[in-house]
């Protein structure tokens, strides 16, 4: 798949590529990080990066702005992203192809061709096996802005080689990737500095987060909890991961109020909770998923759900 994948790219003069909408490192690593692969390899050929940009990201880099047009005769590749309706920018059928790259479970098989990978780490680990395989069939070189967002986009899926989905290979990779010249300092500034008020809000969640006794965990962050703090949604979600830190936890849910919706955002130390966001909305990682509640009464259902599965896993 992987040659095939090369095949198709090399017979296309523009290419556009895509990822989830709410972008985390993966997204903008595996995404703008092909991007970089392919102008490095293929400068003749007009790639661009598109979505809506989170300003959250902008240490790792910016999203192109590209018109209707440029979709005709365009090969459209989705990395990163399980289903379709969380890709960004639904031009993306505009294309004459698509090609999906995804580490997330295959639930959802769109694409004309279609790699998937659950054992990867992250979609920027896939990115550069994609490289190793070019690198191989067709000369290809990766530049040290690709490798930075690569190591980027491995260092946030994984939470600094933390989580489980951390291999062998994961470390061989990041190995290499550190041989090229780009400053790790930046990247882990950006992505684990905080300002002031993000850790005003920090503390709230330590401060009102609730446990039962099997270990399950909820806080509720309300859209006036976030104007209070001046904090943003997408700002909010950069918190999802420090209830890891806790003793006796065993999975938690941070629900943060958005507009209409309520973004719930699950993490597990054990228990598969991916079945649980599917349930409501969306999906993700075993450990690791989302979903989308619409009014706090189904925000406790889901509550109720994960304190189930707690229950049972103990």
């Amino acid at each position: 798949m992987k040659r095939q994948i090369i095949d198709t790219i090399a017979s296309y003069e523009t290419i556009v590529i895509h990822r989830h909408v709410r972008p985390d490192p993966d997204a903008y690593g595996s995404q703008i990080g092909l991007k970089e692969l392919l102008l490095a390899n293929y400068p003749e050929k007009k790639v661009y990066a598109v979505g809506e940009h989170d300003t959250s990201l902008s240490f790792l880099a910016m999203p192109d702005q590209v018109a209707d047009d440029v979709y005709a005769d365009a090969l459209v590749i989705v990395t990163d992203t399980a289903n379709t309706e969380r890709v960004d920018d639904q031009r993306y059928t505009k294309g004459k192809m698509v090609i999906k790259i995804d580490h997330h479970p295959n639930d959802d098989a769109y694409g004309d061709l279609l790699w998937v990978d659950t054992t990867a780490s992250s979609c920027s680990e896939m990115i550069y096996e994609l490289f190793e395989e070019g690198k191989e069939v067709a000369n290809w070189t990766l530049s040290a802005a690709a490798a930075r967002l690569l190591f980027g986009g491995i260092v946030g899926d994984t939470g600094r080689f933390q989580f489980p989905s951390t291999t062998v290979k994961t470390f061989k990779i990041a190995g290499e990737l550190i041989t090229y010249d780009f400053d790790r300092n930046q990247i882990f500034d950006g992505m684990y500095e905080m300002e002031r008020k993000l850790l005003n809000l920090q503390g709230y969640i330590y401060q009102h987060f609730q446990m039962d006794d099997n270990g399950a965990a909820f806080v509720k962050l309300t859209k006036e909890l976030l104007a209070d703090n001046n904090v943003v949604p997408s700002e909010a979600s950069l918190l999802v991961g420090c209830l890891g830190s806790v003793k006796g936890i065993c999975a938690w849910v941070v629900f943060i109020e958005e507009g209409d919706q309520i973004r719930v955002r699950l993490r597990s130390k054990g228990p598969i909770i991916n079945t649980l966001a599917k349930e409501f909305n969306g999906g993700g990682h075993p450990l690791a998923s989302g979903a989308t509640a619409y009014s706090w009464e189904e925000a406790d259902r889901v509550t109720k759900r994960l304190q189930e599965i707690c229950q049972a896993y103990q």
